[in-house]
């Protein structure tokens, strides 16, 4: 991916990894626009970073995409990166769900059908620049699952399966499609800002950016190798034990 002379839109941009990733890419002299629900957010990271733009945006909601989709396209015709970084998680009792299934459907609308919805609606302008990025956030549970989270899990293991068949669809044209694969990272999800056992948001950043300046289509820093391979390295079964034992 090329790091500079892009004008890029981040969801979920306002905490997190998303912030993470748009100040990184900010202070790179790139356009960064982020978008996400809560204007509170979006407004101390733009006044943290003077130039960035942003823009709130419900990607549970399908008008609210394809009207964003639009608006962006008139205010920054010149968007060619895409990171769709949205997500919600959700511990979750399988055995005693409530009716309406509330909290399931707000990770399957957030964490898969969002970004779905949007690269749909964003791909006719991306493709029509000389060269664009897709870049969408999976995890490493994608790939083994804790199972206090079952519903995220899923969701991240369908982003990357899309993810795969997006990446060959455009095989031939000028967008590239990356999947950046975080491991447990000290930010607010799930209350992993103060966890010992995360890995620091500012060396995940930075590991990040240096992976992206080569042609990866996976992005995995080396604290989320042993899950994104553990099918791979023989040892599936244990490390899924070891991981649900120690954060059940």
């Amino acid at each position: 991916m090329e790091l500079r002379s892009n004008t890029i839109l981040v969801t979920g941009g306002g905490t997190g990894i998303g912030r993470g990733l748009a100040e990184a890419f900010h202070a790179l002299g790139n356009q960064v626009i982020i978008a996400g629900r809560r204007r509170e957010a979006l407004d101390a990271t733009t006044a943290a970073n003077p130039g960035m733009a942003s823009a709130v945006l419900d990607v549970q909601d399908p008008a609210g995409i394809r009207a964003f989709a639009q608006d962006l396209a008139r205010n920054h015709p010149t968007l060619n990166v895409l990171v769709n970084n949205s997500g919600i998680m959700r511990a979750e009792n399988l055995l005693a769900q409530p009716e309406d299934l509330a909290d399931m459907e707000a990770i399957v609308a957030t964490n898969l059908l969002g970004p779905l919805r949007l690269t749909a609606a964003l791909l006719p302008l991306l493709r029509r620049q000389p060269r664009s990025t897709i870049m969408n956030v999976s995890s490493g549970l994608a790939f083994l699952p804790l199972a206090l989270t079952p519903t995220y899990c899923a969701t991240k293991a369908a982003l990357h399966s899309w993810t795969e068949s997006l990446r060959y669809q455009l095989r031939s044209t000028a967008t590239e499609v990356l999947e950046l694969i975080p491991p447990y990272v000290a930010t607010d999800l799930m209350g992993g800002a103060s966890d010992p056992r995360a890995m620091p948001l500012a060396d995940f950043i930075k590991e990040v950016m240096e992976i992206l300046a080569t042609d990866a289509r996976e992005i995995c820093v080396e604290n989320v190798k042993r899950l994104r391979f553990a099918e791979a390295s023989g040892h599936y079964a244990a490390i899924f034990q070891g991981l649900n034992e120690a954060m059940s």
